[in-house]
């Protein structure tokens, strides 16, 4: 979630969004962003497109119960948590604002989840062209098939453009006001200062309630020439051409996506991590069998690295990376770093408004998205807890429910635990809940039982090569006391992503494992598998279900 912009220093890196290339101004989605001569192509940077005027409201009094404010609730940050959280304020009568610079939508639509799908998406087709051989299709190897880069990322960044205006149309019928520019708040957080993007004066706003929903941004770790010859993830939605060569840093989700979106499209891909394998923070059978299927689609993997030393540039202009445990790799076109993310709070003036931040400069808040200064709160990226897009539109949601909604919903908040997350690698990824050593840690050893399996998808039953070169699915309930709770999902292979959104609402309602086994199975699917996974209908015949589905019970019926 991206909001307003300060000029960057040496030690962050303030990426933008990508330049869009915009070739037809007929669409009325796009030409109300838009005038130029030049009817063929425009470039320009949509982080600084400016919105219509008649969304932009001037200040007004209202009445409060001992002094008086511009607004009930003042959200800094279009993010979609922000958004969604004031979209619910307006929809209780609360007269509602939120302050931005950047695009609306955030992180997520403008550099994140959304153009990252889409260019997943293009990976699989090339995937899916690349195995087409196995089913009798010819032509792949010909000049008949090829891939424009910047056709899609055209198309790609049209599609962004479309959502921005979604977001703003939604925004304004909801009766949301929208003011541009940046914010901060006062000394004390007796108000919030916004400096207007014309450049005028800045204006002081007061609010009832005011909600930080700022997001995070990419930044870029110290060495020589990193910051001058590297990109970020941010960074990889600019790129104006598929690079023949790169090297990723970073063993998180975003470093092994866009590692493997480049690969699938044909470029040389290295993975640079700084210990021993990509994604150490998930489930190690996740993190052996993504390891193993990169290895398999190509990408080269620098291990115990440390990270990058210095980057420099040779006599045709390529990069040099130099790493930490001195390995070189030479002859690259782009470095991209994604190693980790800051809270985006420099402009906040936090401290001076006596707001209290942790390690690393999260906002400290409890579970009511509260913050230790009264009518204060954070919620989202800011935050540092499960950063997730739709976290933060639940948690956004939950909020304006408890402070607008009325008495019923004084207590309304969300839960943080067992959150679904999908990392969409080569192939997908889906977790939920504790990892097997989480599990034993919490638990105890011997409380703990763990189910698994590893298969290879029917998708891949007529390819005539040896089994142990078919890419793996791998699939691990991890089972809990007698009842055999099941308190972690792990599921790696083609279909995970989609797969997971249903066991997550299982899991949600306190599954066991003869729960699982009491949904019969959907043949032939992948997803199959964790309702027959071994011993199949022979745990401890206990259910977490209010209505308990075990032993052929008839379903449930609806109180009428």
């Amino acid at each position: 979630m991206l909001i307003v912009a300060t000029a960057a220093s040496s030690a962050r890196n303030f990426s933008v969004a990508a330049f869009s290339i915009v070739r037809s101004r007929n669409s009325p989605a796009v030409s109300r962003f838009f005038s130029t001569s030049n009817d063929r192509k425009l470039k320009i940077r949509p982080t600084f497109i400016q919105r219509s005027s008649s969304s932009t409201l001037s200040m007004s009094t209202e009445s409060g119960d001992d002094e008086s404010y511009d607004y009930d609730y003042l959200v800094i940050g279009a993010g979609s948590g922000g958004i969604a959280s004031a979209r619910r304020a307006a929809s209780y009568g609360a007269k509602v604002a939120v302050v931005e610079k950047g695009r609306l939508g955030g992180t997520c639509v403008n550099v994140g989840c959304v153009p990252k799908k889409v260019m997943w998406n293009a990976a699989s087709i090339a995937e899916t062209l690349h195995d087409m051989k196995h089913y009798g299709f010819s032509g792949y190897d010909s000049d008949a098939i090829s891939f424009d880069w910047g056709f899609i990322k055209e198309n790609r960044d049209k599609y962004i453009v479309r959502l921005n205006g979604i977001y703003e149309r939604n925004m304004a019928n909801s009766g949301v006001h929208s003011i541009l520019g940046t914010a901060s708040f006062s000394e004390g957080a007796k108000g919030v200062v916004v400096k207007p993007d014309d450049g005028s004066d800045p204006v002081t706003y007061k609010a009832k309630n005011v909600l930080i929903a700022t997001g995070g941004y990419p930044t870029l770790p110290d060495g020589e020439g990193i910051r001058e010859h590297a990109i970020s993830s941010d960074g990889f939605f600019e790129l104006e051409e598929l690079p023949g060569k790169a090297v990723v840093v970073g063993a998180g989700y975003i470093a092994v996506e866009l590692a493997g979106v480049l690969q699938a499209l044909g470029t040389d891909t290295s993975l640079v991590v700084r210990k021993g394998k990509a994604m150490r923070e998930f489930d190690d059978m996740i993190a052996d069998t993504l390891d193993d299927e990169m290895q398999r689609q190509g990408i080269n993997i620098y291990r115990n690295t440390n990270g990058v030393k210095k980057i420099e540039l040779d006599s045709d202009g390529l990069k040099i990376v130099t790493l930490n445990n001195g390995e070189v790799i030479g002859g690259v076109d782009t470095v991209l770093i994604a190693t980790g993310r800051s809270p985006l709070v420099e402009p906040l003036n936090l401290p001076d408004a006596g707001i209290k931040q942790r390690d690393g400069g999260y906002v400290v808040t409890d579970e009511y998205s509260a913050t230790n200064v009264d009518g204060v709160f954070a919620l989202g990226d800011v935050c540092g807890n499960v950063e997730l897009t739709p976290m933060a539109i639940a948690a956004g949601r939950r909020l304006a429910d408890r402070l607008f909604g009325g008495p019923e919903w004084k207590d309304a908040k969300v839960s943080y635990d067992n959150v679904p997350t999908v990392v969409f690698s080569h192939p997908p990824v889906g977790t939920i809940g504790l990892t097997e050593a989480q599990a034993i840690e919490k638990y105890g050893e011997g409380n703990v039982k763990i189910y698994k399996s590893k298969f290879s998808n029917l998708y891949y039953g007529p390819w005539q090569v040896e089994a142990d070169d078919k890419p793996k699915t791998a699939m691990k309930l991890v089972c809990a006391g007698k009842d055999e709770l099941v308190v972690g999902l792990h599921v790696i292979g083609m279909g995970a992503d989609e797969m997971l959104q249903g066991f997550g609402i299982a899991m949600k309602m306190g599954a066991t494992k003869a729960d699982f086994d009491a949904c019969v199975a959907i043949h032939p699917t992948a997803s199959e598998e964790f309702v027959t996974m071994f011993p199949w209908g022979l745990s401890n015949q206990v259910t977490g279900a209010k209505h308990s589905p075990l032993n052929g019970a008839p379903s449930p019926e609806p109180s009428i």
